[in-house]
């Protein structure tokens, strides 16, 4: 064991944060703690390192074992560059490597009682070089760098010329290359991009200490961690496996709570009107009786409300007008900003109902895509048209449109008049604004909040194509699942910027991954583009080599959805040949083969419903005292039954068919 956290607790005036935290964590461990926005989480890893105390409880570190520590909000600064920077982290091996190459030189003039003196303690340094991976050790922090974003390039930059955010990476990068027996990240991913995110994911999973991490991207923590510290209501749970395993014995608990709290407040309205029945006999018996159960009443442990994220969230966001099926069709878009080309001749097609990720490195131009779509800024050329009955709502957490006075309440009233006080609760309510949360001032919320109620307006609008630019960001876990929940029912077309991978897999139903200035598309959450982009991009390398299809960025994945997604403005027709092509009839047949399946599934399902009604008619009318007495209406009947049950008897063997 390294760390132990045994019994904490911590109040900041009336305010418990945290009551009775204890769990530990073990070498090679990694874990997690996870929460709603304000719980504790970073106070409780401040505590452990020292910078704040706790009212009561203890810390317990192992003996000689080392911590580091990456701040959520880092003040880094230094006058060395990149590289130079990252080599301190390393200092005491190549201290020893100067040891060594001193030794060697000293021995060149050595006698041989001092020379052998002098060998075996070069064999002891040489194995400790070797021990401390001194040769890996340049190979190391060149991947390091590079795992964190920067190119060969920039390793001579100046730390003091980098941005907040490149200062935190160099801040990690240090952290991980000093290799501590203990890593503690607090939101380490939150300055970057995926392919660093992923990058973090493989060291960590292979890192031979422990690591204990804060964070609320729910993929990141799904990759790492094989334990998950949750902190509810200033409470400690703890889980063992990753988030998906936390994630599902969570919800049974919740549903359990959830039942056992209905359960109490049933019985304490129960006892509260027995109570005031007893009073109103206003006799000493019955007073005494009610007084006795009041006493019984006060003493009960009251089960604190769970969140209700699953119940809540069955409302369905339908805007009041329908779009067309097709929605959006983008042809040759380019954009530069002076020497800086971020794309050219994107092309590409999103239908009614569909769920689009744009993902891509930072800088690719993801941002500047939605705002051409939003007529923010213009494009260099290319074509953007809407389809029949489209309505855009856009969502950048920059240009968040509320009124700081209102309350939420009047925030949603002014925005919607002709809704209900009790509509306006419910759906307050849907986004985790409960009870007297509907009477918080505007001006009072936190970012996370912001963007819940931005969120909700947005889709409570006219609008039936919502554009939304990062909106997970500065959301908790909580949110981010409520809002999940908002988008997977909501029967509009939904197109977002995202880097978090865990609300792509959960929403998506398309991912436009922008690389290298132009687009592969992949029909599938964010598992399957994984699964495919390997391949997809290698045919994209291959046919821009060949020439066959200059500038398809469609690949072998990008099937079905649209026509015509190339970078160059060629028709797909034209470009697409070989195995991409192949791949992609292949999947749009079996698509339609599908459809053509769940067709005839529902008309055999129909034809069943229809014939069982009829029988239960006829089985009705030969009840009635005037058929019973009608030999020929009885033998129609008759007959007719007959008939039906053999079709009955036929149409379920089908259906089996069908449904298998």
């Amino acid at each position: 064991m390294i760390l132990s956290c045994s019994h904490i607790d911590k109040s900041f005036g009336d305010n418990d944060i945290l009551k009775d935290v204890s769990f530990h964590v073990n070498d090679n461990e990694k874990c997690a703690v996870v929460g709603i926005n304000g719980v504790g989480k970073t106070t409780l890893l401040k505590i452990i390192m020292g910078e704040e105390s706790p009212d009561s409880g203890e810390i317990i570190i192992s003996k000689d074992k080392t911590i580091g520590y990456l701040r959520q909000n880092q003040n880094y600064d230094s006058d060395l560059s990149i590289y130079e920077e990252m080599k301190s982290a390393k200092k005491h091996i190549y201290e020893l490597e100067e040891n060594i190459r001193e030794l060697e030189i000293s021995m060149k003039s050595l006698e041989s009682d001092e020379l052998e003196r002098k060998l075996a303690l070069y064999n002891t340094l040489m194995t400790s070089f070797e021990n401390q991976g001194g040769y890996a050790c340049e190979s190391e922090i060149t991947g390091v760098i590079k795992g964190l974003g920067f190119s060969e390039e920039e390793f001579g930059k100046m730390i003091g010329t980098l941005s907040g955010g490149q200062k935190t990476r160099i801040a990690l990068g240090r952290l991980l290359l000093s290799s501590p027996d203990l890593i503690i990240l607090d939101e380490p991913t939150n300055h970057l991009d995926m392919n660093s995110i992923a990058w973090l994911e493989g060291f960590l999973k292979s890192y031979r200490g422990a690591v204990l991490i804060v964070a609320h991207d729910r993929y990141f923590i799904d990759r790492i961690a094989d334990k998950i510290v949750e902190l509810d209501n200033g409470h400690c749970n703890v889980f063992s496996g990753n988030y998906t395993a936390y994630a599902a014995k969570k919800a049974i608990m919740r549903e359990n709570m959830l039942k056992a709290y209905m359960n109490q407040q049933q019985d304490i309205k129960h006892q509260e009107e027995v109570i005031a029945k007893l009073k109103q006999f206003n006799r000493e018996k019955s007073i005494k009786r009610a007084e006795s159960r009041e006493k019984m009443l006060g003493k009960i442990e009251r089960i604190e409300k769970p969140y209700e994220i699953n119940a809540s969230m069955k409302l369905t966001f339908k805007p009041c007008v329908e779009s067309g099926e097709d929605v959006l069709h983008v042809e040759n878009l380019s954009k530069a900003f002076g020497n800086n080309r971020l794309f050219s001749g994107l092309s590409f097609d999103i239908k009614r109902g569909e769920k689009i990720a744009i993902i891509g490195d930072n800088g690719t131009g993801k941002t500047t895509i939605l705002k051409i779509l939003n007529r923010l800024i213009p494009a260099d050329s290319g074509i953007v048209k809407l389809g029949t009955n489209v309505h855009i709502g856009y969502y950048d957490q920059e240009q968040q449109l509320l009124t700081e006075d209102n309350t939420l309440f009047e925030e949603i009233h002014d925005a919607f008049p002709d809704m209900t006080v009790t509509a306006i609760r419910n759906v307050l309510a849907a986004f985790l604004f409960t009870g007297d949360d509907a009477f918080k001032m505007i001006h009072d919320l936190s970012g996370g909040e912001r963007g819940r109620i931005s969120l909700l307006k947005l889709m409570l609008s006219t609008s039936n194509f919502l554009i939304l630019d990062e909106p997970t960001n500065h959301l908790d876990i909580v949110s981010k699942e409520l809002l999940e929940n908002a988008i997977n029912n909501y029967s509009g077309t939904v197109l977002y910027v995202s880097h978090d991978r865990y609300f792509i897999n959960k929403t998506a139903t398309g991912i436009i991954h922008l690389t290298d200035r132009h687009i592969n598309k992949y029909i599938g959450n964010y598992d399957y583009y994984l699964e495919k982009k390997e391949a997809t991009e290698l045919a994209y390398l291959k046919n821009s080599d060949t020439g066959s299809a200059t500038g398809d960025s469609r690949g072998i994945a990008s099937n079905d959805l649209t026509a015509g997604y190339n970078a160059t403005g060629n028709s797909a027709s034209d470009n697409n040949t070989g195995s991409g092509r192949s791949d992609w009839n292949k999947q749009k047949e079996e698509k339609a083969a599908q459809r053509k399946l769940k067709a005839a599934l529902a008309k055999t399902e129909n034809e069943i419903e229809e014939i069982e009604n009829r029988l239960s008619e006829i089985d009705d009318e030969v009840q009635k005292p005037d058929i019973a007495c009608d030999v020929n209406k009885l033998l129609e009947l008759t007959n007719e039954r007959e008939d039906l049950e053999k079709k009955l008897e036929e149409l379920m063997e089908k259906w089996e068919e069908l449904s298998s």
